[in-house]
């Protein structure tokens, strides 16, 4: 049976719903108020060392949140993700429509989408499928406008995007390892992004360019080398793929000797064991360019050392609709 477009949407963003089922103690907000604002102050600090010609924000995460702040501007805007928990994330930036927030998503995209849910784990598809066409005709125009991909454990990612001002909503839905979604455990902020006074910013320098798109997958004809590297990303013809998503970009070093294959099936998160902790054995992801339209543009940044490398995306059998690249770095 063939699902909706707008069902299609809905799977894409059930995750950002979710949020209202997360409740924190007034107490762990307190007590970790001034180490988390500590933390979040140095990493922009640093930032603003290494690049003065973009808006730098920096995200931390200690365990399942994003630590940033509320307001930003809007133009070219290079993110500093510090992963400090023990969990692989990433961060999607999803642009709302005008005059919609969080909260409407709750009211008037939850109860159907919770209901159209509970009929797909009941295996009644066309049942589901009719409870997905009571969502509301804006939820189409969310956008999904780039971001920060898979990034390790303890490690650092950061990516350059161009921000419209807007509402937003930053997610994450890796699965924990009893296949909880991390957005239900607090991986979901809203950020308004407003005009900028004056925008003076530009897109960093480029050192290797990658091209994607539904035909050809995933292409990087250059010879990459070590050292500290920018990668523009250029999005051609997007698709949606069988598990909901449209195609991304995520950077991962390969072991020697690892099992390509089990990379391969991990980046499906509609399998049982797909996008969730822990990943697999061999590999670690370094960050990467989440999905935008056709046409734009986004960029990554990595300190890269000798030896062997991948670009996947995030869909069902990536390999085989070319959207796994392998590459080595002399």
């Amino acid at each position: 049976m063939k699902i909706s477009k707008l069902s299609l949407l809905a799977f894409r963003s059930f995750f950002l719903i979710l949020l209202s089922v997360l409740i924190f103690s007034c107490q762990d907000k307190e007590k970790k108020k001034g180490e988390d604002q500590s933390e979040e102050a140095s990493a922009t600090k640093v930032e603003e060392k290494e690049d003065s010609k973009n808006q730098l924000m920096s995200i931390v995460t200690s365990a399942m949140e994003f630590k940033t702040k509320d307001k930003w501007h809007s133009g070219w805007t290079t993110i500093r993700y510090k992963n400090n928990s023990n969990e692989t994330h990433f961060i999607l930036f999803d642009k709302y429509p005008e005059g919609k927030t969080i909260e409407d998503a709750e009211k008037e995209v939850g109860p159907p989408f919770q209901k159209g849910m509970d009929l797909i784990n009941e295996g009644k598809l066309e049942e589901a499928n009719a409870e997905f066409g009571k969502l509301p005709e804006w939820f189409q125009e969310v956008e999904f406008t780039g971001g920060v991909g898979l990034i390790a454990p303890k490690s650092t990612a950061q990516s350059t995007i161009f921000l419209e001002p807007g509402t937003y909503v930053i997610e994450c839905y890796v699965k924990m390892a009893n296949g909880v979604f991390h957005n239900t455990q607090g991986m979901a902020k809203q950020i308004d992004v407003v005009e900028a006074e004056s925008d003076k910013s530009e897109p960093p320098q480029v050192d290797y360019t990658i091209s994607i798109n539904a035909t050809d997958g995933i292409v990087l004809d250059e010879n990459v080398s070590a050292g500290k590297k920018t990668f523009e990303v250029n999005f051609g013809e997007q698709k949606l793929h069988e598990n909901f998503v449209m195609h991304d970009v995520h950077l991962v070093w390969v072991d020697q000797g690892a099992d390509m294959t089990a990379l391969n099936n991990w980046m499906n998160w509609t399998d049982p064991k797909g996008l969730q902790t822990p990943s697999p054995q061999g590999f670690k992801f370094l960050g990467g360019m989440q999905e935008m339209r056709a046409g734009k543009k986004g960029y990554f940044t990595v300190d890269l050392r000798p030896g062997e490398y991948a670009l996947i995306s995030e869909v069902p059998d990536p390999e085989g609709k070319g959207l796994l690249k392998t590459f080595s770095v002399k």
